[in-house]
């Protein structure tokens, strides 16, 4: 695609950021451009994993506590763990019991990725019997359940960036940086170690983003390098 059919297609808005970024290079743009798209591509199958991973360490967790497979419908009642989702779990419940499909294994992959999040929360923690921490086997001395559901949280609003198309290779200042992506990365590593899994071998099956961050470190190098260098 040629530069004006890939701007007219794009967008001037969507790609200024990539324009103040690269100083106005065209080669450096589109490349840029497709970094980051690589880099949202893999960063959603690294967090797709975790999510599967973390959805079904709860609930095993909470079907041994409450000796109960169909927990998350008998929690979702006033006064419950799960009174605030009462409506959307009994809608969904109600929706795959009339397509015949219905079954626990098809509940718990149906809720988002906050909806698990949020059981962290100090409501649903407390709600929850204090208990959901042992999930994490070998989590760090201290930690506590609202720093672990700040950290998810910061995991799910960097999956929403990726979800919404938004760029993930910026500062707030519009410069190339992989800072952010390297800090989500690390964090879902530390969370599937936490957890008791080695993070190599739980996300050997997807694409991990390490070579696209260290292509962005040295695109943003190269770029300050040739700083003092006029547009193209």
């Amino acid at each position: 695609m040629k530069y004006k059919n890939f701007i007219s297609a794009v967008s001037e808005a969507r790609l200024s950021k990539y324009k103040y970024a690269t100083k106005g290079k065209k080669k450096q743009l589109i490349q840029l451009y497709h970094h980051n798209i690589k880099l949202s591509q893999r960063m959603f199958g690294v967090i797709g994993m975790f999510e599967i991973i973390l959805r079904n360490a709860i609930y095993r967790h909470y079907t041994k506590q409450y000796n109960n497979s169909e927990w998350i419908i008998t929690e979702a009642r006033y006064g419950k763990l799960l009174e605030h989702e009462a409506n959307s779990i009994n809608k969904t419940k109600t929706k795959f019991i009339r397509l015949g499909t219905y079954s626990a294994d098809k509940m718990v992959a149906t809720f988002s990725f906050g909806f698990w999040t949020y059981l962290f929360s100090r409501r649903n923690y407390r709600l929850g019997g204090k208990t959901l921490l042992q999930i994490f086997p070998y989590r760090k001395k201290g930690v506590k359940a609202i720093e672990i559901y700040n950290e998810l949280n910061s995991i799910r609003e960097f999956r929403n960036r990726v979800a919404h198309h938004e760029p993930i290779c910026f500062d707030k200042e519009k410069n190339i940086n992989s800072t952010y992506a390297w800090k989500i990365y690390k964090l879902i590593c530390t969370y599937l170690e936490y957890m008791g899994y080695d993070a190599t071998k739980a996300l050997k099956i997807v694409e991990k983003p390490d070579s696209v961050l260290r292509a962005l470190e040295k695109m943003n190098t190269n770029m300050n390098k040739n700083s003092g260098e006029v547009s193209n």
